[in-house]
């Protein structure tokens, strides 16, 4: 998929590895100044070093100063900021254990980051955007988000706040032309699910085949497919679209979900 967004300038968050790097890769070929924003400084350097006209920022988007900070750099350095993709994101391992025994710790760590820190940037560069009467914001959620999964109680509620989040911004900023939409990955191959579910040892690789066996395409995803509803959502001829969410998972939510996993 080829589109023009020549002149445009993007952040996306946690864009040093897996889906983050693929979504911030696509949209530099095809035009775009890509900010590459991680927590990980240093890993999001060297993907940004090879990718034309992107720079690298240190952001931990749980942290309001950061995030601030940030974004008013970007405005500096770049003059103006066009899209914002929010795809910084955790989850856990340890803790898949069901709400009674779940930690207040973690379910604090995994909202700060995946809803409270999606808030706090998107507020950040919002503002720019109604200034400017124009923007494109595209929220990372999960299929999660849409259909509840067990032992994951954390998760599956910061990333249907996502969901949610992403109509309100929706229809707040749609009078200052500010469209923003939402994907929603199903499994995604990347180095992390590879060690957790597709590799010869991996944790949950017995739950991994089930899991696949509920989805049509029986297969997990490339991130660059997740990458490219982004680039679609991102898109100058997508200007009549805003507030929706868009499954790329294979067609796992048509029906059949696998909850335990």
């Amino acid at each position: 998929m080829k589109v023009d967004l020549t002149n445009q300038v993007a952040l996306v968050t946690g864009a040093a590895r897996g889906i983050g790097r693929a979504i911030a890769d696509q949209l530099a070929a095809n035009g775009a100044r890509v900010v590459y924003a991680d927590l990980d400084f240093a890993t999001a350097k060297a993907a940004a070093a090879h990718a034309p006209n992107a720079s690298a920022l240190a952001m931990d988007v749980s942290s309001d100063a950061q995030v601030e900070a940030g974004v008013a750099q970007i405005i500096k350095e770049q003059g103006h900021l066009d899209i914002l993709v929010n795809n910084a994101g955790v989850n856990t391992i340890k803790h898949r254990v069901n709400i009674d025994q779940f930690p207040l710790e973690e379910w604090q760590r995994i909202l700060s980051v995946d809803l409270t820190g999606l808030f706090l940037v998107s507020r950040a560069a919002s503002r720019h955007m109604v200034e400017r009467k124009s923007g494109r914001i595209v929220n990372i959620s999960s299929v999660l988000g849409v259909v509840p999964a067990r032992l994951q109680c954390a998760f599956t509620t910061a990333k249907a706040g996502v969901v949610q989040l992403t109509r309100t911004m929706a229809i707040e900023l749609a009078p200052s032309n500010i469209l923003v939409n939402c994907v929603a990955p199903g499994s995604t191959l990347t180095e992390g699910t590879k060690q957790l579910f597709y590799s010869q040892d991996a944790i949950m690789q017995e739950r991994a085949q089930r899991m696949l066996s509920h989805v049509p395409l029986n297969r997990p995803g490339t991130v660059e497919e997740i990458a490219h509803a982004v680039l679609f959502f991102a898109a100058p001829e997508s200007s009549y679209i805003t507030g929706q969410t868009l499954c790329v998972d294979g067609g796992w939510t048509a029906g059949g979900f696998f909850r335990d996993f």
